[in-house]
């Protein structure tokens, strides 16, 4: 059996949704020939946790776990948080907060921590995994990205060792959407761009997770066209096996919206919308599961939503989806046309009704058109169709099963295996 190392920052107990594809991947790997180990960190501090997700560790799985020296500790000082304050993503880059402490941190963030505020995990990374090289062979290099700081470790180790080295971009790394609006210097600009083309270039494949950022990478880089893949967020059917539904008979029906949620991803005129339709009488309830911006609780208030809006937070993984399986409505919000949302492919799934917001975001808008899913808005409309035409929407499962895990995971080890020749 082959073997490939994963670098991934994101690792259980850490709760944080970016880690579900390279854990289901790597559970599903050696079924095709693959036996990976992982390289993290000791603690991620940042992120909830959720043990439950430990389950999926195989006791065969090597996890090397090793140290980073984290700027979230010293922002947490710097803004008067006590150390064991836990961080909230969307309020750590959110602009409704005007303190000069905060904006100072932000300044900082965009313009020092290239490529971002990982990269203090670099050099314990990298000597983890020359180490490991020394002690086995390894066949293939895989990193896991945001934090774009994996892909400078798997080059490194890549360079040195001489093996293929396997990026997989999740988000976009240097006009990732986190940094809209944020100014950037030229000089961090230039860093920047010169560290994403070096990995791309060292590269023996990548993969992307949509096929728009694809698109998007391939036009700004030509020469990865030949050795560029897409393989979707996808979801796992033995999660949901696990799951237990309850759906209950109530008098209004249930719009949930799982993961985080940014001030630019916030759908104004469909809170609206929602007013209305509660005045009409269809008694609708909604319910956030993740952390929500302050610009989005706001809107919310001021359309007198309060007390028909409830706000779980972080919850786990299991518990997540089983809220999003008995839910009536589900919402996702894409924050760009490369944006495909990871939660999409769980609601797929629940085969539950989904409404989309997203400006010219063709590829969500193909996707739940081929699913016979949902309906997709641009952000200035209110989604009034949906709630007249939802009754329709209904999954078909022969397009949605294409995105189970196990499937991506057979076409992970083809890429592994072609770029390990």
């Amino acid at each position: 059996m082959k073997k490939v190392l994963f670098i991934t920052y994101y690792w259980p107990p850490s709760g944080k949704a970016s880690l579900h594809w390279p854990l289901k991947i790597m559970k599903h790997l050696p079924k095709y020939g693959w036996q990976p180990s992982v390289i993290t960190v000791k603690e991620d501090t940042f992120s909830q946790q959720d043990e439950t997700l430990s389950e999926d560790i195989s006791p065969e799985l090597k996890v090397i776990r090793t140290k980073s020296y984290e700027p979230f500790n010293i922002y947490k000082k710097f803004i008067g948080k006590k150390e064991d304050h836990q961080l909230v993503a969307s309020q750590t880059i959110s602009k409704s907060n005007r303190s000069l402490s905060h904006r100072i941190s932000i300044w900082l963030r965009m313009n020092l921590f290239i490529p971002d505020a990982r990269v203090g995990w670099y050099f314990p990374a990298v000597t983890s995994a020359i180490k490991l090289m020394k002690e086995e062979k390894i066949d293939a290099i895989v990193s896991i990205g945001p934090p774009h700081t994996t892909h400078l470790i798997g080059k490194k180790i890549s360079k040195k060792s001489n093996i293929p080295h396997v990026p997989v971009f999740i988000d976009p790394w240097v006009n990732i959407i986190y940094y809209k609006e944020f100014k950037r210097s030229k000089a961090t600009l230039a860093i920047d761009n010169y560290l994403e083309k070096a990995v791309l270039k060292n590269a023996k494949q990548v993969v992307f997770v949509t096929e728009t950022m694809k698109n998007d990478y391939v036009k700004k880089y030509n020469f990865i066209k030949q050795k560029s893949s897409v393989l979707y967020w996808g979801y796992d059917e033995e999660d949901f096996k696990k799951v237990v539904i309850e759906k209950k008979q109530q008098e209004y029906k249930t719009l949930v919206h799982s993961g985080n949620i940014f001030s630019y991803q916030n759908p104004n005129h469909f809170w609206k919308q929602i007013k209305k339709e509660n005045e009409k009488g269809n008694k609708i309830r909604i319910k956030f599961i993740g952390t929500v911006d302050p610009e989005i609780k706001k809107s919310i208030t001021e359309e007198g939503l309060n007390e028909i809006t409830e706000y779980c937070g972080f919850l786990p993984y299991y518990e997540m989806l089983k809220n999003i399986s008995e839910a009536d409505f589900l919402l996702v919000c894409a924050s760009e046309p490369r944006h495909v949302p990871g939660k999409l492919f769980e609601y797929l799934r629940t085969g539950n009704p989904i409404i989309a917001f997203g400006n010219n975001n063709e590829e969500v808008k193909r996707i739940l058109k081929n699913s016979n899913a949902g309906i997709i808005f641009n952000y200035d409309e209110s989604g009034e169709e949906f709630f007249t035409n939802y009754i329709n929407l209904k999954p078909e499962p022969s397009y949605v099963v294409r995105f189970d895990r196990e499937r991506i995971t057979a076409e992970m080890a083809k890429i592994l295996s072609h770029s390990s020749l």
